[in-house]
């Protein structure tokens, strides 16, 4: 845990301002698969940070200590978001949590009764911190923001996130997907296009608003990120939505939703692989109203919504199907496979 918690040591200093630190000596264990898609760095990285500010004697709030876990893992040049680190902290057993940022806020979700939700590692690893593929995703998308907001005579410098626009606009995400067609082409961008579009120079686009391994990124498809963005937040909430309602065909209607998140971070974010559109397939195939991806992507896990009548057969015929027709590694199998539920945030046990 050297790294994990030597950065964590740099933001507790930077955030309380102190100049003697302790030193600590960790023993790390844990049963997340690695490079999954399932949060194990977030994992280890709150894990870190808790540690850290208890071996400190010092408290934050849930709130602060996710924002503060969620911005050191940026140290290693990873442009991530803090949804994990959040959740980390803020999850209750028995419910699901809707996340919103600008504040951060967690609110309660009642998920059906009748379905539980399986998780399916597809065994390919992806690591975000060695690849380009994540961060390239996030400039796109940070592009695509710009270009939203210079087209709609928003101060467009200062703009981050395709949500800022949104909310600068206070339009609906329906609106912001009318907007993204008539501001932006389905074709690529190149640099120079990007810097026409925005009225600056290929030197100022590189090394004012392009993190270090995106600068020579050849095309943007910024219309794709974007549309993928706000289709995927209106499905966030129309999922939320129908737990509320809870209709009859519940489980149905959350499945399709699932299934049309897939399909656009397939084509529209392109974040898949072929591995776990195999997965997904098999999922549904074996009774699954709904699957896809879960995580950053490009590797990791699955997560499909299972009605509990079928759970059993469900886990036996996607193991014979996926993983015993094949060569993948079983070293973990059980934690290849696995039906879940929410449970609860991180806590520190003290002996008495």
């Amino acid at each position: 845990m050297e790294n994990d918690s030597g950065n964590q040591r740099g933001i507790t200093k930077e955030h309380f301002g102190l100049s003697n630190l302790t030193g600590m000596n960790c023993l790390v264990d844990g049963n997340i698969p690695p490079s999954s898609g399932l949060s194990s760095s977030s994992a280890l990285v709150c894990c870190a940070g808790l540690v850290t500010l208890t071996v400190l004697g010092m408290n934050l709030s849930k709130v602060e200590l996710a924002e503060i876990c969620a911005k050191s893992e940026r140290y290693i040049g990873t442009e991530g978001g803090g949804m994990d680190q959040s959740i980390s902290f803020l999850a209750e057993e028995g419910t699901a949590k809707l996340i919103e940022f600008s504040p951060l806020r967690a609110t309660d979700v009642k998920l059906p009764s009748g379905a539980v939700f399986v998780i399916a590692n597809s065994c390919v690893e992806m690591n975000k911190a060695a690849t380009s593929h994540f961060n390239i995703r996030v400039m796109e998308c940070r592009l695509a923001a710009k270009l939203l907001a210079k087209y709609r005579g928003l101060q467009w410098g200062k703009v981050l996130r395709l949500e800022e626009v949104q909310t600068k606009l206070g339009v609906s995400l329906e609106e912001m997907l009318w907007i993204t067609e008539d501001a932006l082409h389905p074709e690529p961008y190149s640099p120079e296009e990007v810097c026409r579009c925005l009225g600056i120079s290929l030197q100022e686009l590189r090394t004012q608003i392009l993190s270090p391994n995106t600068q020579d990124v050849p095309i943007f498809k910024l219309y794709q990120r974007a549309k993928h963005v706000y289709s995927e937040a209106a499905r966030v909430l129309q999922f939320k939505k129908i737990c509320e309602e809870a209709p009859d065909d519940t489980v149905q209607l959350l499945g399709e939703l699932m299934n049309q998140s897939h399909a656009s971070c397939r084509d529209m974010y392109e974040c898949s692989c072929p591995e776990l559109d195999q997965l997904v397939d098999i999922c549904r195939k074996f009774g699954a109203e709904g699957s896809r991806l879960t995580g950053a992507g490009w590797g990791g896990c699955t997560v499909s919504l299972v009605p509990a009548d079928k759970l059993t057969s469900f886990l036996a015929n996607v193991h014979q199907a996926y993983y015993q027709r094949s060569d993948r590694n079983l070293t973990f199998e059980k934690q290849s496979l696995f039906a879940t539920k929410p449970g609860g945030g991180a806590l520190v046990f003290l002996e008495a």
